[in-house]
């Protein structure tokens, strides 16, 4: 026979199961991933492709058992590369998806606005390409970065000074990454070897006059806060213009295979500032390397994995935490220290990452190969450029 205490002990047990576990879910309930990710736009390239890194975490996680039981599904929206449509897709995930956590698009602009609507209905998000320190200086609980900040991102590009560059010109595209980098450069590089710090639109195609500016600095570092096609344009510009750095390097474009299909040979010597390369050696890239080639025909590149960590690390927030309740996996993604497929996951108390360092490459023969840092460099760096 069931007597009251009975009955009321019973009762003690469930509720503090539920809420132990945070869900008001069954068992048979998914784990609902929320996302808006470019895939039309001038962010597409990149929001395609960090789509199919979260796909494929999500794939991996439900073959190998689940979340607590229940199967991860991730659940998008195109954001159109615009900021509207971010805020629309975001909205929509919370409201009439009733998704449970939330991975960040493409871009800081774009991340700016995600993280706002986090922030207003108390949702975890996991930023992924996105490095603006804007995001972190705003006093929101709600936003984790993936991803190496703006002030950190050039850390790696000090080989220079290493192998005797005296004089450095920074070009840079005018954006909120592009600015705030560039602005870092100002401050870390001596007034006297800085001869040249110059903004360009970022939808610039035409660098015949900075080209000229750049001839009559003739700095022994060139370096471009760019993306794939402005940092294109330019080297063909350099090289049309007779321009012979002894040093020429780039953040995002020289990481695509497409940079020297684009310049057929041109691209040798050139630089790049990346946060993950196959070849690097880490834990997990060449497995992860062959295995989306499998699934997507082609090699990722560094968005891919950007998109795949940012899953990794909800998964380990909300393993650690036993739950998907929001204040739960919020302690976790303030406090955890974990290694996720991009590096470390070490965030300050602002959701700043601070475990992430760049790898820099170097076109030589044609492949892109780790010449920094030292303990993964795959060949020495070739300086000056031939």
């Amino acid at each position: 026979m069931v007597t009251n205490v009975t009955r009321h002990l019973l009762l003690s047990i469930v509720f503090f199961a539920l809420t132990f576990s945070g869900v008001a879910h069954s068992a048979s309930d998914p784990v609902r991933i929320g996302t808006t990710q470019s895939l039309t736009g001038h962010y597409s390239e990149f929001g395609i492709e960090q789509l199919r890194g979260i796909e494929m975490w999500a794939a991996d996680v439900n073959s190998r058992g689940a979340l607590l039981g229940r199967t991860v599904e991730i659940v998008y929206y195109d954001d159109r590369s615009r900021d509207s449509g971010t805020v629309e897709g975001f909205i929509k995930l919370i409201e009439e998806d009733k998704v449970d956590l939330l991975i960040g698009p493409y871009s800081s602009s774009l991340t700016l606005e995600a993280s706002l609507v986090a922030e207003k209905y108390g949702i975890p998000m996991i930023s992924t390409a996105a490095s603006s320190e804007e995001i972190w200086n705003r006093g929101l609980n709600n936003i984790f970065g993936a991803d190496t900040p703006a002030g950190d991102y050039l850390d790696g590009i000090h080989l220079a000074a290493d192998v005797g560059a005296k004089t450095v010109a920074i070009i840079y595209a005018e954006t909120e990454f592009g600015t705030e980098v560039a602005a870092s450069a100002r401050l870390a590089i001596e007034s006297d070897r800085l001869v040249l710090i110059e903004g360009y639109p970022p939808e610039e195609r035409d660098f015949k006059g900075l080209a000229q500016r750049l001839k009559e600095v003739d700095a022994d570092l060139i370096f471009g806060v760019s993306y794939l096609e402005d940092s294109v344009a330019i080297v063909r510009d350099i090289r049309a213009a007779g321009i012979k750095p002894r040093m020429l390097g780039f953040t995002i474009g020289p990481g695509f295979r497409e940079f020297a299909d684009q310049l057929e040979g041109a691209q040798e010597g050139v630089v790049g500032v990346v946060q993950w390369l196959r070849g690097s050696r880490e834990p997990g890239a060449q497995d992860f390397a062959y295995r989306f080639s499998q699934r997507y025909g082609y090699n990722p590149g560094v968005y891919a994995v950007i998109g795949y960590s940012a899953g990794e690390i909800i998964e380990a927030s909300v393993r650690l935490a036993g739950t998907t309740d929001h204040d739960a996996v919020r302690e976790q993604l303030r406090t955890m220290y974990f290694r996720a497929l991009i590096g470390t996951y070490n965030v300050s108390a602002n959701g700043r990452q601070k475990g992430r360092r760049n790898y820099v490459l170097q076109w030589q023969d044609d492949k892109r190969v780790l010449v920094a840092p030292e303990n993964i460099a795959e060949n020495a760096f070739v300086y000056p450029l031939p």
